[in-house]
């Protein structure tokens, strides 16, 4: 009986592993299509940026995430409260 659960265990583990694999290459190839589709600044950027994420795999992908990705997000928000704010001034006067 202590073999079959234990079995069971080393399946499910097993099948854990294999989906979150498959979930942080799907991620990974995101981010790669979001460098190569992304205007940069610097032309530069964007070779150094695919460079980074291709060598350094699911580490470089997390680091393109919080670095570039996160600072779009906090410019959507910022630009949505200045709007709310340009809203809000406007029906003062």
């Amino acid at each position: 009986m202590l073999s079959v659960i234990m079995a069971t265990l080393g399946i499910i583990a097993i099948a854990s592993f294999w989906i979150l694999g498959i979930l942080l290459f799907i991620f990974w190839i995101k981010m790669i299509i979001d460098c190569a589709k992304r205007e940069f600044a610097n032309p530069n950027d964007k070779v150094i940026w695919i460079i980074v994420i291709c060598l350094l795999q699911i580490l470089g992908a997390l680091i393109y995430w919080f670095v570039i990705k996160q600072k779009d997000k906090d410019q959507i928000l910022v630009s949505r409260e200045n709007k709310k704010d340009g809203v809000e001034a406007r029906n003062k006067d």
